[in-house]
């Protein structure tokens, strides 16, 4: 119950920031964006109707259709997430006002839209729209979440053309860019780790090390090398980046000719790092 709670607190919190960027920098620059929000902005240049209200009427059509394809919880985190950015939508709606660069207004834009929609993808919900159509790709074709979401949001961008003319779409795609690059860092790296591989002939000393000063587990794995022909141990270890400078300490203090390979781990759980995401513990359960 504690999971869901948070869950249900980011997303509210993930609405607000992208709510924020749609009316603080986004519309006052009169840039596009992607998707029912984007529909939602054209309607908005062309008729002065409110963003918070066709958001919702559009993203609830989607929902309709689109609702029987995915996991239950990523459903009711979808309708929690609509209501709450068509709400926030419409509470700050014409509260921004333009910079004096617009070029800044496009990097806000992006930044605080990328952390938003990242806050509750993460969540396991969508900001429904084009994210509901990414969610479905993701789930039956496999394809990245925040490239297909710039895919579809692509498309709408440039019927935007029409709108708001070529130069403000150019804004609008850089301003997509930096939000799918955000998007997909809160999503696939906001628990980056390195791992760590490590040949070297004094491997139990290394391993002991390890355990006992740093309180990180490690995995040997037997080896032979290919040249030599000889017997080797290979050891695995995931650790934060903080500890990467003492682990090479450690290792080049006990063996200064030992092989050291580091990985970017891009997403890490389970016992002594984080745990899964709501969705796949539900399923777990």
């Amino acid at each position: 119950m504690k999971k869901y709670i948070v869950d249900i607190v980011l997303i509210i919190i993930g609405s607000f920031i992208f709510s924020a960027g749609i009316n603080y920098f986004a519309i006052p620059h009169e840039l596009g964006e992607g998707g029912v929000t984007g529909i939602t902005m054209d309607l908005y240049y062309l008729f002065q109707w409110s963003p918070g209200v066709t958001n919702l009427i559009l993203n609830a059509i989607l929902l309709v259709i689109g609702y029987k394809l995915l996991d239950k919880w990523v459903t009711y985190y979808t309708i929690i997430s609509i209501a709450c950015t068509s709400f926030f939508l419409h509470v700050t709606e014409g509260m921004g006002a333009a910079l004096g660069e617009t070029i800044l207004g496009t990097i806000f834009a992006g930044v605080f839209i990328g952390v938003g929609v990242g806050l509750i993808l993460r969540t396991g919900g969508t900001t429904g729209g084009s994210a509901i159509l990414a969610r479905l790709t993701n789930k039956y074709f496999g394809w990245s979440i925040s490239y297909s979401l710039l895919l579809f949001d692509s498309l709408v961008v440039f019927g935007s053309y029409f709108i708001i003319g070529a130069e403000k779409v150019m804004y609008t795609i850089v301003s997509l860019y930096i939000a799918t690059k955000i998007i997909d860092y809160i999503i696939e790296g906001l628990n980056s780790r390195k791992a760590v591989t490590i040949i070297s002939q004094y491997a139990d000393q290394i391993a002991t090390q390890v355990n006992e000063k740093m309180n990180r587990g490690v995995t040997i794995f037997s080896a032979r090398g290919n040249y030599t022909k000889e017997a080797k141990e290979v050891l695995y270890i995931v650790i934060n980046k903080q500890e990467l400078l003492g682990l090479k300490k450690l290792v080049h203090k006990i063996d200064d000719e030992a092989f050291v390979v580091i990985h970017d781990a891009r997403d890490v759980f389970g016992k002594g790092f984080t745990f899964p995401s709501t969705q796949e513990a539900s399923k777990a359960n």
